[in-house]
């Protein structure tokens, strides 16, 4: 029998247009859920959508598990239900009655693969299930009563169990139970608990905010944790460094703007006993000036410029180091640096990457422009997380 995971992707949402689409720390929010999902045990994934737009986004992302459906123009309207897509779909594709049908929703976009597959370890023991994490608020009604605690007996946070709610990240049944009970769940249901800060709304452009926020704090940062063996951090810089534009005085003159900041996360780097690097195609005096500057304060290890192969400059300068370009750490932001970034240990870019940069697997898109700090943002982001 097969598992199938199923995602609804309307185009139509009024609160924030295209929000399935929207750019979620730096990447289409709906690329979170199926990153997460390409790497589980699932043996299929449908996105169901009336959207050619997002059609395209899906398919663009060439994750070998996904297939987008054209779902029907009557059961993608604002009124029309969750399950009455996914019974479309189930009608259409002539799915077995005993497949597996995960329901995942893509404003949950904290849902690791760990949790899919550990959520389809406790439906082998259940009809269905859900996943939920624990609230410690405490709830009243209306009417002025309290509906999960005495309110004569206030318990402390840290004595209080709280209740488990629904964060809405997947509901998981059979096609022969979704088929009988029209509904996502039912039968004997079993649970499956994350974490609470799972639970989110993604509604008002202010939860969007606060979601991203989230998702940097306790599900992007996770990746440094694998990044302790980093020896050298590198970066680019025009766009990274600078803002990417070119200034003229009356005169005609060129110059570039650089944030001080990002001159200090050189120092900072060198007082963690880091190595420190600037890999460049650009040859402008004006750069080579300030670089020259960086070296002589002895913040500044290396400096290339006029480089065309990135990657096989730094895979040339681990050799020098013996060390390998796992070791590195690398900032950049444009196709000339898609390459080293997709190889080195540890990548970022800034908010303002071109999208093929920001594509990259298990970069971090940062949250500031280049030219604005973006260097020193990362740097801070790594040495925290020593």
């Amino acid at each position: 029998m097969s598992v199938i995971a199923f995602i609804p992707a309307r185009g139509g949402s009024k609160s924030i247009p295209n929000k399935n689409i929207k750019l979620f720390c730096g990447k289409p929010l709906i690329f979170w859920n199926l990153k997460e999902l390409q790497s589980s045990c699932v043996d299929e994934i449908v996105v169901a959508t009336d959207s050619v737009k997002i059609k395209e986004v899906v398919n663009s992302f060439s994750f070998s598990k996904v297939k987008v459906y054209d779902r029907l123009c009557e059961n993608s309207n604002d009124d029309s239900s969750t399950e009455s897509v996914m019974l479309e779909y189930i009608n259409y594709a002539k799915l077995n009655d005993h497949d597996t049908f995960m329901l995942v929703q893509i404003t949950s976009p904290y849902s690791q693969t760990i949790d899919f597959d550990k959520g389809l370890d406790v439906f082998e023991n259940h009809d269905s299930v859900l996943s939920c994490c624990v609230s410690k608020k405490f709830i009243w009604n209306e009417k002025g009563v309290s509906l999960n605690y005495d309110f004569n007996n206030r318990p402390r946070r840290q004595d209080y169990k709280g209740s488990l709610i629904e964060n809405g990240a997947f509901y998981i049944s059979s096609v022969k139970d979704i088929i009988n009970s029209k509904n996502r769940i039912s039968g004997h249901i079993g649970v499956y608990q994350m974490p609470e800060y799972t639970f989110t709304e993604l509604d008002e452009p202010l939860d969007w905010i606060i979601a991203e926020n989230i998702m940097r704090e306790f599900i992007l940062v996770d990746d440094l944790k694998n990044y302790s063996n980093i020896k050298i951090f590198i970066s680019d810089v025009d766009g990274v460094l600078t803002d990417g534009f070119k200034y003229y005085n009356e005169n005609l003159e060129e110059s570039v703007k650089f944030s001080t900041h990002d001159g200090y996360a050189f120092k900072l780097l060198k007082d963690k006993g880091l190595l420190t690097g600037i890999v460049t195609s650009e040859t402008k005096q004006i750069k080579s000036v300030r670089f020259e500057k960086l070296k002589s304060l002895k913040t500044l290890d290396y400096f290339y410029q006029g480089v065309n192969n990135k990657l096989s400059v730094v895979k040339e300068l681990c050799s020098e180091l013996n060390i390998d370009i796992s070791n590195v750490a690398y900032i950049g932001d444009d196709v000339n640096c898609l390459k080293l970034l997709e190889n080195v240990g540890l990548a970022a870019c800034p908010a303002n990457a071109v999208d093929a940069v920001k594509n990259i697997k298990n970069i971090i898109v940062l949250n500031k422009n280049g030219g604005e700090g973006v260097f020193r943002e990362f740097v801070d982001l790594f040495i925290n997380k020593l």
